[in-house]
């Protein structure tokens, strides 16, 4: 294990490991359970990330899957201790843990430790991303179910604290940001929410915090389907496949997705369309231009 690590990254690499050697032998998590005498949604846990394997409970699993060689299992007997670490984060607290869904909750913590972070979005800006008055607005605006006002306040203070601690990190990593033209258009909120919204993506964009470019109405090249949103986290290098994790939200869905192919393939499409998208000299002109547009209304009225 490398020094430093984080319990969110030795959790992942243990549970990594222990899936990748239960599908080689072609087991199930049903064969698992009921060879360690465990419960079959203690396996689905485990592997899914929600809680910790104990040491004690790890070493046979190992044996049982095949992983004998001394050094490795020494290696991951030792992750398994860095991540039972108690340290309670704030998404960990009831107040927002209620309102989060299990995705979400590890995405927060990818993000305190990824290095670098792509973000594909049509029609919202991404949540760290978002400045109060434009989150709270977004919220409202969803007519897919009925929030609360608790609701909405729980959910806008989440992501506050998301953006604090992505943007302010000692550690920042490197962000990307693809964002649609017409989501430069969407006037979540109003003009006066949209230019409070756009001239912090412009400072955070010249400021070197964030990279953002436009993908134009008129790009020429193969896009994600407008209904996915989806991040792609990196967490030890920019670009490293196998160390990648993806948060996806399809519909009315979102999820966690740790597949090197998928990966490959999400990063591939996201550097086609970064390429192919405004720069970023032409993304400041633009995003310079549509907030004079928004002044220059809210002066005729």
């Amino acid at each position: 294990m490398s020094t430093g690590d984080s319990p969110t990254v030795a959790r992942r690499r243990v549970r990594l490991a222990i899936r990748e050697a239960r599908e080689a032998r072609g087991l199930t998590q049903s064969d698992v359970a009921e060879s360690m005498e465990w419960s079959l949604s203690k396996v689905i846990r485990i592997e899914g990330g929600e809680v910790s394997i104990s040491p004690n409970d790890l070493r046979p699993l190992l044996a049982y899957l095949g992983i004998k060689d001394r050094t490795r299992v020494d290696n991951l007997v030792a992750n398994a201790k860095a991540s039972r670490v108690r340290a309670q984060p704030w998404w960990k607290q009831k107040r927002f843990r209620e309102f989060l869904t299990p995705a979400s909750q590890q995405l927060i913590e990818f993000e305190a430790e990824a290095v670098a972070i792509h973000y594909y979005s049509v029609f919202i800006v991404p949540g760290p991303l978002q400045v109060r008055e434009y989150a709270e607005a977004v919220l409202r605006t969803w007519l897919d179910e009925l929030l609360t006002e608790e609701l909405i306040a729980t959910r806008v203070e989440s992501r506050m604290r998301r953006r604090e601690s992505l943007l302010n990190r000692a550690d920042p990593p490197n962000i990307k940001t693809l964002l649609d033209q017409s989501l430069v258009q969407r006037r979540f909120g109003g003009p006066q929410v949209l230019t409070a919204q756009l001239t912090d993506l412009l400072e955070l964009h010249e400021s070197g915090r964030v990279n953002v470019r436009i993908v134009p109405y008129d790009i020429d090249v193969p896009l994600p389907r407008p209904s996915a949103l989806y991040d792609a986290l990196y967490l030890s290098e920019e670009g490293n496949d196998a160390d990648a994790v993806l948060y996806r939200e399809i519909d009315m869905t979102d999820e966690i997705v740790e597949d090197a192919n998928r990966a490959s393939n999400y990063r591939m499409r996201f550097e086609s369309v970064w390429e192919a998208s405004m720069d970023e000299a032409a993304t400041n002109d633009f995003l310079r231009h549509r907030l004079k547009e928004l002044a220059r209304n809210k002066s005729l009225k």
